[in-house]
């Protein structure tokens, strides 16, 4: 398997819907939106087998002091692969010397990014106002 990253490569709303239904994330009922949002962020990164959008991690940044990262999706057929670590080593690598890189993780994901260096922050709670349900 020769998976490719890349940071341009033009992803169309059918691959990006085609990636988050198959991970059952609610953003994919709202494609246009979807697309605007992560062809809008100040990084995105893609994986790819041939012509398949696998797998894709994302940032959001003021550009100096913080980062956010709110999506990284693989594929399922393609999980356990080292695909997503792959996504967030070359995301963490642009952004190893900002103050803050953060993200909200549940789940099975949580463990992953405890792997990829995360950790609790202090005794913060996470808060949002969300309109989805659960991703």
């Amino acid at each position: 398997m020769d998976i490719i990253l890349s940071e341009t490569r033009d992803i169309t709303i059918e691959q990006v819907v085609a990636l988050y239904k198959a991970n059952e994330w609610s953003a994919a009922e709202k494609p246009t939106e979807l697309k605007n949002a992560l062809s809008n962020s100040h990084s995105l990164i893609t994986a790819w087998d041939k012509e398949e959008l696998i797998g894709l991690g994302n940032a959001i940044s003021d550009g100096y002091l913080v980062v956010y990262y709110p999506h990284l999706l693989v594929h399922p057929d393609y999980q356990g692969k080292g695909i997503g670590k792959r996504i967030v080593a070359k995301l963490q690598e642009k952004y190893k010397d900002f103050h803050m890189q953060m993200l909200t993780a549940d789940g099975k994901a949580i463990s992953f990014y405890e792997k990829m260096g995360f950790e609790k922050a202090g005794e913060t709670m996470p808060m949002w106002v969300y309109k989805g349900n659960e991703h």
